[in-house]
Parts: structure tokens; sequence; C-alpha cells
């Protein structure tokens, strides 16, 4: 096995368990590793740190586990396993809710590996090489490891690094097959969802803001709600159970917009409230008239505007401009949410950029809840990068 060395005094982030090892704190390399070879991480004084996957990059090294320099025999199905047991003592697995995150990369020390269960079907994205060349042992250890479990998808086309030098990359059931999987409906809090993850975003659906809908069904009752940037239309399913007397899904894709009008059917057979529209957000937010189309509940969730540092700037700009459109259309008495799902966006800049709008709006605003990403997106202690989605609730006089 390859072994890298580190320069001296290097070691103490991974002492402290932080699971990166970064290629400017590499001394040298002890052999030619291949992009996800699995290698040995020493300090100076020749001290094993770890063994982890080698990627070219930034990031060198994705620690899988702190000193040693072997993995057990069945380390994927122990990994897998923790992982489903935390979320089985949390209750967050029944035939209420069959859609749920496994595995949440570093959250759950695996890093560069997300899994998504949607009933019977594990959706598998690989985000580093190391995670790619171990995907047929991940499927095998999901199909021993979780109930019930038929298919494995591998959707990893779009998420593995650009630089990348692997020529085997294609999106494939590694268990199961197409023919086979005929249910692409998964249970959310007893509502129902079809899920596209074939072509649809992410693994096919947003599970992260699952405690968030909810949240948006107990403030919706009555009112008319507004739900940008809708894709699968998660947070309007929810906000006519809730008993909102109008809910309008905006998108600037069609076919979220079909998939958002499918699903609140699928739940809904016979619902006359619900409303899609097909637009760029801010096209839609500026063509409603100032006094009649105001909204008593606006929900902003749009997708990132920062992937990395360097769009930090602009990002902050656009939550900004995004949130004083919300405060300009919503009546008196409103509440609006707004969420960033930005990693580079930490809490005080998203909360200092919706402060500004507020301010620019001349409206009182008070916060009701601070929100984050729920149980089964957990945060590694000793890896806060992992904190990425932030969301504020505000009450609009």
């Amino acid at each position: 096995m390859t072994t890298i060395y580190l320069k001296k005094n290097k070691e103490e982030s991974l002492l402290r368990f932080h699971p990166w090892v970064f290629s400017g704190a590499i001394a040298h390399i002890n052999g030619k590793p291949q992009e996800g070879e699995k290698v040995e991480v020493r300090s100076a004084e020749g001290q094993t740190l770890g063994i982890g996957h080698w990627q070219e990059g930034s990031i060198a090294v994705r620690i899988l586990e702190f000193g040693t320099g072997t993995l057990p025999s069945d380390f994927w199905h122990q990994r897998l396993l923790n992982a489903l047991q935390m979320r089985q003592s949390l209750g967050l697995i029944s035939d209420e809710n069959n859609s749920y995150r496994l595995i949440h990369g570093e959250g759950d020390f695996l890093p560069g590996l997300i899994i998504d269960i949607y009933g019977s079907t594990a959706v598998v994205q690989a985000h580093s090489a190391g995670m790619h060349l171990a995907r047929h042992q991940i499927a095998d250890a999901l199909t021993r490891t979780v109930p019930n479990l038929s298919h494995v998808y591998y959707k990893s086309e779009g998420t593995l690094p650009f630089h990348n030098h692997l020529t085997d990359i294609k999106n494939e059931y590694l268990a199961g097959s197409p023919s086979s999987d005929s249910s692409h409906i998964a249970t959310e809090n007893g509502l129902h969802f079809s899920i596209d993850w074939f072509d649809g975003q992410k693994t096919g659906f947003f599970v992260d803001q699952r405690e968030n809908r909810m949240l948006v069904e107990r403030y919706s009752k009555n009112r008319d709600v507004l739900n940008m940037f809708c894709y699968t239309g998660g947070f309007s399913v929810y906000a006519l159970r809730g008993g909102a007397k109008r809910v309008v899904s905006v998108d600037s894709s069609e076919k979220a917009v079909r998939l958002a009008e499918q699903n609140v059917l699928l739940n809904f057979p016979d619902c006359t409230n619900h409303e899609t529209v097909c637009s760029d957000a801010f096209k839609y937010l500026d063509s409603l008239h100032a006094d009649n189309d105001k909204f008593d509940l606006i929900i902003l969730d749009p997708p990132a505007f920062a992937k990395h540092r360097g769009a930090i700037r602009n990002a902050l700009q656009g939550y900004k401009r995004l949130n004083a459109k919300g405060f300009e259309k919503i009546s008196k008495g409103g509440i609006l949410f707004t969420f960033s799902c930005s990693q580079a966006i930490d809490k005080e800049m998203f909360r200092l950029a919706v402060f500004s709008a507020a301010a620019m709006s001349g409206r009182k605003v008070r916060i009701l809840h601070q929100l984050t990403q729920p149980q089964d997106h957990p945060i590694n202690i000793y890896h806060p990068e992992g904190e990425y989605l932030k969301g504020l609730v505000l009450y609009v006089e």
C-alpha cells in the first residue's frame, strides 16, 4: 500500500479526527497512488494516523478509519449497519416514512458517499474516486444490511470530480433491474411522492427538508402559500395537507412543474386550489402586483447560489435580492421561510443577507425558527463543514 507522509506538525487535524488531508500538508509519498486507491497516512515521525482514499486535488485523502493502516473485512457492512441502527433508534424509519438518507458522507464516517433510501430502492452517489471504485462492495453490503431492499441504483455521472481520470462512470443498477423496479413512489410522513432517480436532481428528492416541510404544514391553515423553486412540490403538498387556502408552485423547469402537479394529485386527487407556474423566480416575483398578489406564507428554497468559496460574494447578493423580493410580496402578518443550501455560506453570512433584505424593506421582522438539516443528515462534530442547510422562519408585520 502507498504511504503518505505528512509535513512536521501537520498531523494535528487528524489527531482531532478531521477526515481530510490537504495536498499542502503532504511532505512526500512512498509509492505512486492511483486515483481512488486506499493509502496509509503517517506523520513526519512515522506514526500511523489512518487509512483513506487518495484523490488528486486540494483534498488529497479522505480518511475512512483513524489510527490504522488496514480496514476490517466487514468494514462496509459495519458502517452501513451503524448508520441504519442510528436512524432506527431515532424512529426515522416506518411505514409512514420509508424515505430517508442512510449515509451522509463525513456525517456517517464515509466521506465522499451519499445513499438515500426510497422504499425498496437505494440511490447511491459517489463524490470521490475511492467511493466509485468501491461501488460494488457498497451495493453488496447494502442488500445484506438494509431490510427489504431489492434495488441499488448508482447515480454518479454528475457528482464525481471533473478532473478525475476514471473511464467507467455510468449511471446503472448495481442490484435489481429497471424491469423489476416498478415502484418509484416513496412515503414521507404519510404523504406520497413520485421519485425520479434517473433524471431528477440529486438522488431524485430533497429528503433534507422533511422536518421543515412539516413546519410549513403547521403554519399553512387558511393561508395563501407561494412555493418558489418548488421542484417536486414537497412544500406544496404539505401546505395543502395543512389546510392552505391556495398554493402556487413556481419553478423554472417545466419538468419540475409537471412533477409537482403529479405529486399534488397523488395525494389530493380532487385538489382545486393548487396552481403551477413555469417561470424564472425573479421574473415571477416582479410580475406580481404590489397590492393584489401578496401571499400569507412564502417559501424561498433556491438551489445553491455558491458552489465554491469564490462565489460567496455574488451568492450573498443573490440571497439579499431574493429575500428583498420576498419581503415585498408577503402580506402583513405573513410568514417567510427562507433557506440556503450553499455549503460555502455559513449561518452568519446567510442571516446577515436576510437582515439586509429586511432592513431594505423597512418592515418589522421577527425570527420564529432557525432551521437546519434533519437527523438523517448528521454533522460530524469533528467536521463542521458538514453543516450546509440553513433556514429562517420569519414573522413579517
